[in-house]
């Protein structure tokens, strides 16, 4: 097996309900299987409620599955807590205000992230060459933030601080990055720009992504594969020329003929 096929992820059989055995119960997950090799970028899309940020957060470990095995970097991490996992993994959330400080400077946030998972020193503030790595880091964001990094991250708008989470988030190259619609939240002008700075940086470090998004457009444009999910689980999956060759109006088909409910919000995206 070539290395560019290894797989990254592997999810067999997962499982996860919530309020099991309620009237509030709720089958997030259904046998769930998912196979992510070294630099799939895969987007990820489906109707409300069809799983996806669940899908997510099994992998991050903000709950553990019912059933199931999670396998990350060739290591079981079905039972490893989410604060283990956190190493391994990069994360963005569809909140701008999720993922960062507000109270503290832009460059101490970085500082944050780029030691993670590393051994701690004694040596109190940030060194001048990290300095220097986060101002060349904040330059290509276009944003101005290398000439305001002592700034707090509580001034900044959704979309410079939606682009700090996503450099803080593969500043040390995680072996998955996870996107929960992290352009949802932004307009239109700013969203696009974020985008393509997620596509520039994941394909410059190869980085393994998997992106949720209710654009069906960016869906089919961005990556190399295309997931479809419908009550947890995956019921359309496409790569290569196939995926390509889409259309919205093949997808919403798709969600036609599967039953799914197609509501405005994938619709006028």
């Amino acid at each position: 097996m070539s290395e560019q096929n290894k797989p990254i992820l592997q999810l067999t059989d997962i499982c996860k309900t919530f309020n099991r055995g309620s009237v509030n119960e709720k089958v997030a997950l259904k046998n769930l299987s998912l196979t992510v090799n070294d630099g799939d970028f895969i987007t990820v899309i489906g109707g409300n409620g069809a799983g996806k940020s669940t899908l997510l957060n099994a992998i991050c470990g903000t709950f553990r599955v019912d059933e199931g095995k999670i396998i990350l970097g060739g290591r079981d991490v079905t039972r490893l807590s989410e604060y283990k996992r956190a190493k391994y993994l990069g994360r963005v959330f569809q909140d701008p205000m999720t993922g960062t400080s507000p109270n503290m400077e832009i460059q101490e946030n970085l500082a944050l992230a780029y030691r993670r998972g590393k051994r701690r020193s004694l040596m109190p503030g940030i060194r001048k060459s990290e300095k220097e790595l986060y101002r060349e880091q904040l330059a290509r964001l276009g944003l101005g933030l290398e000439d305001r990094m002592t700034a707090k991250v509580g001034l900044l708008s959704g979309g410079q601080r939606q682009s700090l989470t996503l450099l803080m988030a593969t500043l040390n190259k995680p072996e998955l990055l996870l996107l929960d619609e992290h352009t949802a939240a932004l307009d239109p002008k700013t969203a696009a720009k974020v985008l393509a700075f997620t596509e520039e940086i994941a394909a410059e470090n190869n980085l393994t992504t998997i992106m949720i998004t209710h654009n069906m457009l960016d869906a089919i444009r961005c990556g190399n594969r295309l997931i479809m999910m419908q009550e947890g689980r995956v019921i359309y999956d496409v790569s290569g020329d196939e995926k390509k060759s889409l259309k919205v109006e093949d997808l919403l088909q798709r969600f036609r003929e599967s039953g799914g409910e197609i509501n405005d919000r994938m619709v006028l995206n």
